[in-house]
């Protein structure tokens, strides 16, 4: 039998059916390609086909997304639904063209340029149910209420769109050309009202077009909106353990879970934003509405309960919201560690409101009833600027880094500012009083030139 075998191999070496160096052949790596094997649209394909070549970035992200691998593609998410205004009209250029072979007419489908919370919510209802309730969802609403440079005009609108609203979103609107009005988009703001009615987008936390939960689940994912001089939560996990742990130990988490089971001490060592904000643990299930388990309003100018911030009352309880926080804390932290930590906490936030806050929004109502500040006008007065800044920079950081173990932002750059702030302000403030003076008033304030008029859609013609 083996004398027939080599004779046979012989024989085709010698017809050259083998060639010589194909016995000792190394292994070569095949090209990688996506291949659409499975039951896809043919208009469906085209677009895949069709981005393929002339938007390679956005192509990879889909195919290596989990979209691709449940073959969601990109007209479940894109094609135009009842009542949609923002066709892509430039789109349709495309359609016709002889350089790409997947651009024929039969392939034409009407899509759109922006996709919603409302499109996402055809396979995630309860994640678009539970965000259209946070505070992120309704921080366009919420931005009005409380902010001075909004309601009296004291920045531009260009300042506004380039700065505030690409955290907090724009009102979509349409052109008298029908696209989209470019002073409102692009804007991924987490409270963006879109045409729909939807508010939100999913691709503010997770980013298109990859919609990765991995990348959600990091703190990088919260850094662009949540850092700086009055909300520096990033640096301040930065500062805290728990930053500390997860820098040291990132390359072991599991940050790919499936949702619902990322689970503390299986799949991560210590927390990140949304660990504790979003994500179940134990008991307690996932969400997102990151309204639940705060127990306190730390970014108001006086800190209150959840349920009592004017802006957007959070219709919860607070004691419930703190508990589940604690279930949060207790797979890793003794019921002791954590009440002492919220005893803490409590003190931080009882302190600003009486020793600094009170007094001095006290003194700031006493210069306006004596006619020594004008209330035309914000921050063109300095005792203004020192009022807000500390409660919205100095009064925040310590607050904020009270409430998440950063001893840093609690004191040096919190309360010892809180401090130094109050005093400044105190002193000129009484100065004003003892003297009958009026403060000086900037006449040249730059820039103020901003639309005082509230977005009609989200607060009606009031």
């Amino acid at each position: 039998m083996r004398q027939r075998f080599l004779s046979f191999i012989i024989g085709l070496l010698a017809v050259g059916l083998i060639g010589a160096p194909a016995l000792a052949q190394p292994n070569y790596a095949k090209v990688k390609e996506y291949r659409i094997e499975r039951s896809v649209p043919p208009a469906a394909q085209a677009c895949i086909e069709c981005h393929r070549v002339t938007t390679p970035g956005v192509f990879t992200d889909w195919a290596r997304s989990r979209h691709a691998n449940a073959n969601i593609t990109c007209l479940d998410c894109h094609l135009i639904q009842p009542g949609d205004q923002d066709i892509a009209q430039d789109h349709e250029k495309y359609y016709g063209r002889s350089d790409l072979p997947w651009g024929e007419a039969k392939y034409k489908m009407p899509i759109a340029s922006i996709v919603t919370p409302k499109d996402c919510s055809r396979c995630h209802p309860d994640e678009a149910t539970q965000y259209s309730k946070s505070k992120h969802a309704n921080t366009i609403e919420i931005m009005w209420k409380l902010d001075p440079w909004l309601n009296k005009g004291m920045n531009s609108d260009n300042e506004r769109k380039t700065g505030c609203y690409n955290c907090h979103g724009t009102v979509i609107a349409m052109d008298d050309k029908g696209r989209i009005d470019p002073d409102t988009w692009p804007n991924a703001g987490v409270g963006r009202l879109n045409l729909d009615g939807s508010k939100g987008a999913c691709t503010s936390c997770h980013t298109r077009h990859r919609f990765s939960v991995g990348e959600a689940r990091k703190p990088e994912a919260c850094d662009q909106c949540h850092l700086g001089p009055d909300h520096p939560q990033i640096e301040i996990y930065e500062e805290s353990k728990h930053g500390t742990i997860y820098h040291a130990y990132q390359d072991e988490y599991n940050f790919d879970a499936a949702g619902g089971t990322w689970t503390p001490g299986v799949d991560y060592r210590a927390p990140t934003c949304a660990a504790c904000h979003m994500s179940g643990s134990g008991k307690e299930p996932t969400s997102h509405d990151v309204t639940q388990r705060l127990s306190w309003e730390t970014q108001a100018p006086l800190t209150v309960r959840p349920q009592d911030f004017k802006p957007f009352p959070s219709g919860t309880d607070w004691q419930d919201e703190r508990q589940k926080m604690k279930n949060i804390c207790s797979a890793c932290h003794s019921n002791a560690w954590t009440n002492d930590f919220y005893n803490g906490f409590d003190k931080a936030v009882n302190e600003y409101n009486d020793i600094y806050f009170k007094p001095a929004k006290a003194k700031l109502d006493e210069l306006y009833e004596k006619g020594l500040l004008d209330k035309t006008r914000f921050f063109d007065e300095r005792l203004e600027v020192e009022y807000y800044e500390l409660w919205h920079h100095e009064g925040r950081r310590a607050r904020m880094g009270a409430m998440m173990m950063a001893p840093d932002y609690a004191w040096w750059h919190g309360f010892y500012e809180c401090k130094l702030r109050f005093a400044n302000y105190m002193e000129e403030a009484n100065h004003l009083i003892e003297t009958g003076r009026k403060a000086y008033v900037a006449e040249d304030f730059p820039n103020a030139t901003g639309d005082t008029t509230r977005p009609v859609k989200i607060f009606g013609d009031k």
